[in-house]
């Protein structure tokens, strides 16, 4: 599956339901608030979950191919935890995930991530799609 808009990725994130991702998302912005496209890595990193069954590897491959045709290489390879992503990031983003299963906190709302969705969409529209 690929995900083409940010509707179809909002709606994919809603039927996940998935709390642990806005949490993730929150931190990462806490702590990177610059970093748009590492908070929306941390926001879609679990989505593969929902694409079919599979290892954690296996799941975050799907989450990652899903996603770069929308948000781009960087994403893709901070939500396939390998790749272009800079180490930094990707400890930045485990910790950040680690934290968002094991505390508990009011991280908002799914819609408060589409503008930034959007913002990172259009970024990655403007350097190109991926080979």
């Amino acid at each position: 599956m690929e995900l083409r808009s940010v509707e179809e990725l909002m709606d994919l994130l809603y039927a996940c339901r998935y709390e642990h991702g806005l949490r993730t998302a929150a931190l990462l912005r806490r702590t990177r608030p610059a970093d748009k496209e590492l908070q929306v890595a941390g926001l879609v990193h679990g989505i593969g979950q929902l694409l079919g069954p599979g290892d954690a590897a296996e799941r975050a491959a799907r989450a990652a191919e899903a996603v770069r045709p929308l948000l781009g290489e960087r994403v893709y390879g901070l939500v396939r935890q390998r790749g272009p992503a800079a180490d930094d990031d990707l400890l930045r983003l485990q910790h950040a995930a680690e934290e968002g299963r094991a505390v508990v906190f009011d991280a908002g709302v799914l819609e408060d991530w589409r503008t930034v969705l959007e913002l990172v969409a259009a970024r990655s529209a403007r350097a190109g799609r991926w080979p």
